[in-house]
């Protein structure tokens, strides 16, 4: 999930939103957007793909990787 935090983040503030406008924007809430981009693992997938949507991407199945 720290992936899709860092890319969410870089990619929110290169466009120059807040993270109020990019939650008003995606249709998602204030709290979920600072949720998301802090990285926590416990997030709802249909709204992780909403925020992913705005840059034209999506979250997909993949091999999981290691933990250190």
């Amino acid at each position: 999930m720290n992936e899709i935090a860092r890319f969410v983040k870089k990619n929110r503030k290169m466009v120059g939103l807040t993270q109020e406008e990019f939650a008003l924007r995606a249709g998602l809430g204030l709290r979920f957007v600072r949720e998301l981009e802090q990285g926590k693992s416990t997030v709802r997938m249909d709204k992780v793909n909403t925020a992913l949507a705005m840059f034209g991407m999506q979250a997909v199945p993949g091999k999981k990787e290691n933990e250190s």
